[in-house]
């Protein structure tokens, strides 16, 4: 059983940022692929960025949080941290931390929903204009 319990989320100005966290406890074993998800009302659930938790591979990150987003991890506290500057009011929807092991993943699988077996509550974020 493994718990993913996201923190952070809230209601901010376009322009300003955000930090979210994913407290993964139980039983996940690395190496593993964490990853943020969003979805607004209406829309798809979209992959935001992805770390690979084995090491030797740079996070990734959707088109559209390029340069904007910093994904980082906090071994220690087996922590995923998801950075958000720049925030715009497209950036709005509810984040949700996600996790799978046990898998090889090609780029575009890394952020494809389908693909992650764990899932955390979720966060809301607010971008107002």
């Amino acid at each position: 059983q493994v718990q993913l319990v996201e923190s952070g989320g809230g209601s901010v100005q376009a322009g300003g940022s955000l930090r979210l966290s994913c407290a993964a406890s139980g039983d996940i074993y690395r190496p593993s692929y964490m990853a943020w998800f969003r979805q607004a009302p209406g829309k798809e659930r979209e992959g935001v960025a992805t770390l690979y938790t084995g090491g030797g591979v740079s996070p990734l990150y959707t088109d559209s949080v390029k340069g904007r987003f910093t994904l980082s991890q906090d071994d220690a506290k087996n922590t995923l941290n998801l950075q958000m500057n720049s925030l715009k009011p497209e950036d709005t929807a509810m984040y949700y931390c996600a996790a799978v092991t046990g898998l090889t993943m090609t780029r575009i699988q890394a952020l494809d929903a389908r693909m992650y077996k764990h899932w955390g509550q979720g966060t809301q974020v607010t971008v107002s204009s």
